[in-house]
C-alpha cells in the first residue's frame, strides 16, 4: 500500500510577485472533494499565493473549465480536484482517461496544472488520499501547480502563441501600398 512507501517531496518555493491559483473542483463525492480543497488551500496559502474556487459538474468538465479560465482570466496556475471511483461499467475508464488526457494536453500547451483528480477502486482509498492529515493529494496537486509556476517564472520567457498568427497591421498597410491583397 502507498502509505508504507517513503516519498520525496520537493521543498516549497517562494515568489517575488503575487501568484493567483484557480482550484477547479468536481464535487461529485462532496466529502472527498472538501478534504482535497482543504489540503489545496492550505498548500497555496503556505506558498503565499492566493486562490479562487469554482465547481463543475464532473471530472470530464474540469479540463474544459481550466481551458476557459486560461483564455478568459488571469490565473497563474490551476489545481484540478475530483474523484472517480470504479463502478460496474466502463464509464470509469472513460472518465479517468479523458479527464487526465485533457489536463495533460493543457499542460503541454504551457498551463501550470496540478492534477488532483483521484482515480481509485474504492471509497476508502479515496478517503485516505483526500485526507489532509494522511496522503493529502489536494495539497500535492496544489504544490505541483505552484512548482510549475515557479519553473515558468524561473525561465522568465513570455508565453508564445501557438498556431496561426494573423498578419500585423503594418504588414497589411505595406501590402496594400504595393497593390497586394490585405486580407
Amino acid at each position: 500500500m502507498a502509505t508504507a512507501e517513503q516519498h520525496y517531496i520537493l521543498p516549497r518555493g517562494s515568489f517575488d510577485k503575487p501568484v493567483k491559483i484557480l482550484i477547479v473542483v468536481a464535487p461529485y463525492y462532496k466529502d472527498i472533494a472538501d478534504n482535497m480543497i482543504a489540503g489545496a488551500r492550505a498548500e497555496i496559502e503556505a506558498w503565499g499565493a492566493t486562490h479562487d474556487l469554482i465547481e463543475v459538474p464532473g471530472a470530464l468538465e474540469v479540463p474544459t473549465a481550466i481551458g476557459m479560465a486560461e483564455r478568459m482570466s488571469n490565473f497563474d496556475g490551476y489545481v484540478a480536484i475530483g474523484c472517480v471511483i470504479r463502478g460496474e461499467t466502463t464509464h470509469y475508464d472513460t472518465v479517468c482517461n479523458d479527464s487526465s488526457r485533457g489536463i495533460t494536453l493543457l499542460g503541454l500547451q504551457g498551463l501550470c496544472i496540478g492534477n488532483g483528480i483521484l482515480t481509485v477502486e474504492t471509497r476508502k482509498q479515496a478517503e485516505v488520499r483526500a485526507d489532509p492529515s494522511d496522503q493529502n493529494k489536494g495539497g500535492g496537486a496544489a504544490a505541483a501547480a505552484l512548482h510549475l509556476v515557479a519553473l515558468e517564472r524561473k525561465w522568465g520567457a513570455a508565453r508564445k502563441g501557438v498556431g496561426f498568427t494573423p498578419a500585423s497591421d503594418e504588414y497589411q498597410i505595406a501590402g496594400a501600398a504595393k497593390g497586394k491583397p490585405t486580407a
